[in-house]
């Protein structure tokens, strides 16, 4: 696999290089120190894979990746920074990995793996999606890691003050992005239940009475409950009439 690195600092192009160099499958095959040298270079090349930094002068990581998802091939995007707090924005750029400098060998590998896996026919379909179509996955830090929860795997959001929980196959997380955001985003693919709450549509099981004489959504394999709120009502029951 050819893999091209674009850094503004040398000293971090070495260590990846160096890094690289200790890996049979991979080879480099260019250098960068800035996204619009990094462009010109990848239409020349067609690296399969690009280790991109995110804060550079002139064209950032982001943009540069938005820019090479639009190639003819595109390559898979792996960013790697000193910075975490870009993650969400990273993936929401398509990216298949963020690495935290100093790179760790293992954690390259890994990353690359994971690259390796996409091939450039799944690649030109995600830049050609729109974002709202394209979304698989949430992505949440806790502390210096990321995880990605499978959209397939959620089951509700719910607003409190100004983040937002996200409930999931294995527990609950908080996120930072807005339900107005995700709502836009999802589309179908979700209902508005109350104010502070969305729910995954393909998780939507019914409804319930509660004690206090309100209406709660029932899910697929949770004991949750969501309030459904009176304004918000007709529309869920629509809703599940035509489900």
């Amino acid at each position: 696999m050819k893999v091209l690195i674009v850094d503004d600092e040398p000293p971090a192009r070495d260590r990846l290089r160096e890094l690289l160099n200790r890996l049979s499958d991979y080879e480099p095959c260019g250098e960068a120190g800035n996204g619009a040298d990094a462009l010109r270079l990848a239409a020349s090349v067609q690296p399969d894979i690009v280790l991109l930094d995110i804060q550079m002068p002139g064209l950032d990581g982001l943009e540069t990746a938005s820019r090479l998802a639009g190639l003819s091939h595109p390559p898979a995007i792996i960013f790697v920074t000193a910075y975490g707090d870009h993650a969400l924005a990273a993936f929401d750029a398509h990216a298949v990995a963020y690495l935290l400098k100093p790179v760790r060998l293992e954690r390259l590998e890994q990353a690359l793996a994971s690259a390796s896996r996409l091939n450039r026919a799944q690649l030109a379909s995600l830049a050609a999606e729109p974002a709202a179509a394209s979304r698989t996955h949430i992505s949440a830090r806790l502390g210096q890691r990321l995880e990605r929860i499978p959209l397939a795997d959620v089951f509700y959001f719910q607003a409190d003050q100004k983040y937002v929980t996200v409930r999931h196959r294995q527990g609950r997380v908080l996120i930072e992005e807005s339900l107005k955001v995700l709502e836009t985003e999802l589309g179908a693919r979700a209902v508005r239940v109350h104010r502070n709450a969305l729910a995954m549509a393909a998780q939507v099981a019914g409804l319930e009475k509660a004690l206090d004489g309100g209406i709660s959504l029932v899910f697929h394999g949770i004991p949750d409950r969501l309030e459904v709120s009176r304004r918000h009502l007709p529309a869920i029951r629509q809703f599940l009439k035509e489900i």
